[in-house]
């Protein structure tokens, strides 16, 4: 019996240890959890490029973004009539290691995918994929 209880231990061990979450997938979503607005001077095709706010942007008569926020929050960040930016909540949730669901609130528009290329030097490059 008392044999029995160390294997049955020892196998929920092995089994956690076994079961970490990809600590590169995790920083990646933690470095997205801020607010990016859209470099559009640096597109590439489909890909659009994204910086943080904090960025010393060229002038431009308006850039669009979003922010995520560690807890699933979401705001999509669009050109208002009045040329300010106006904020759209919503959610998002990541897929896989490189794809994002957004869903937004007032659905205005359908939910979407965010594919991200990459994510490094506070360069987010996505491309964006209509559901």
């Amino acid at each position: 019996m008392r044999l029995f209880s160390l294997l049955a231990s020892l196998s929920i061990v092995l089994l956690a240890a076994t079961c970490k979450p990809d600590s590169k997938a995790a920083s990646q979503l933690k470095q997205l959890e801020r607010t990016w607005l859209h470099a559009h001077e640096e597109d590439q095709g489909d890909v659009r490029v994204y910086r943080p706010n904090t960025y010393a942007f060229p002038p431009s008569r308006g850039r669009t973004g979003f922010a995520f926020e560690h807890n699933g929050l979401f705001t999509q960040y669009d050109i208002a009539p009045t040329d300010g930016i106006e904020g759209r909540k919503g959610r998002w949730a990541a897929e896989n290691d490189h794809t994002l669901r957004i869903t937004l609130d007032d659905k205005k528009d359908p939910d979407y995918q965010l594919e991200v290329v990459s994510l490094e030097n506070d360069v987010l490059k996505v491309r964006r994929v209509e559901q």
